[in-house]
């Protein structure tokens, strides 16, 4: 019990630092609330959330371990990823010209959207997937069943996100009205576009 205790204790430190760590899901996070506001946060914050979930899921099968084993295919995932993520950083740079001149509602398939931006930035990010098979083994006490151990550490890994994303949400929500300023949200938009083609590219090419 008490390896479990100061394993549990050594994950959560490197699992905070690596939630907290400055990111694509994050950005994208920030991106569905300039967009559409608390609601549009919640959103996306649910789709990264999804998407957490199934590399977990797919620690715990042994399948994050095949990809790592595969050079194509953690190759080709990494390439769709990064050229994801570089086609939503133009799209937000492309949106700032088609701003309005004050702020309106979000449209209804933008709503669904926030959801699906959070769920494929982090599902097609292969880099999620070999952190949970390189990082929740090694937080495994001897004696103690790796697949279930992994799992719940995994599931601790997905519940610090949704406290962090709670309260970036909650921390954002009440200044929702002056980040959807056109003024406001173009520069946001500017920074997010950038940020978002940087990672792309960085994903593809390291």
């Amino acid at each position: 019990m008490d390896d479990m205790l100061a394993s549990l204790a050594s994950f959560t430190v490197a699992a905070v630092l690596l939630v907290i760590l400055p990111g694509p899901d994050s950005l994208v996070v920030i991106r569905g609330l300039t967009r559409d506001g608390r609601a549009g946060g919640v959103r996306t914050s649910f789709g990264v959330v999804c998407g957490l979930l199934v590399w977990v899921i797919a620690a715990v099968l042994g399948l994050s371990a095949l990809l790592q084993a595969s050079e194509i295919g953690f190759e080709i995932l990494k390439i769709v990823g990064g050229v994801y993520l570089v086609w939503m950083g133009v799209q937000t740079l492309r949106s700032m010209r088609a701003l309005p001149a004050q702020p309106e509602p979000a449209p209804a398939d933008g709503r669904a959207g926030g959801f699906l931006a959070g769920f494929l930035t982090d599902i097609l990010n292969p880099k999620i997937g070999i952190l949970f098979i390189t990082l929740l083994p090694g937080f495994v006490p001897d004696g103690y069943s790796a697949a279930w151990t992994t799992f719940g550490l995994g599931m601790l890994y997905v519940a610090l996100t949704c406290v962090y994303f709670a309260a970036l949400v909650l921390a954002a929500g009440r200044i929702a009205n002056w980040m959807q300023t056109p003024r406001i949200r173009r520069r946001i938009d500017a920074v997010a576009g950038v940020a978002l083609i940087g990672f792309g590219v960085r994903l593809a090419t390291e």
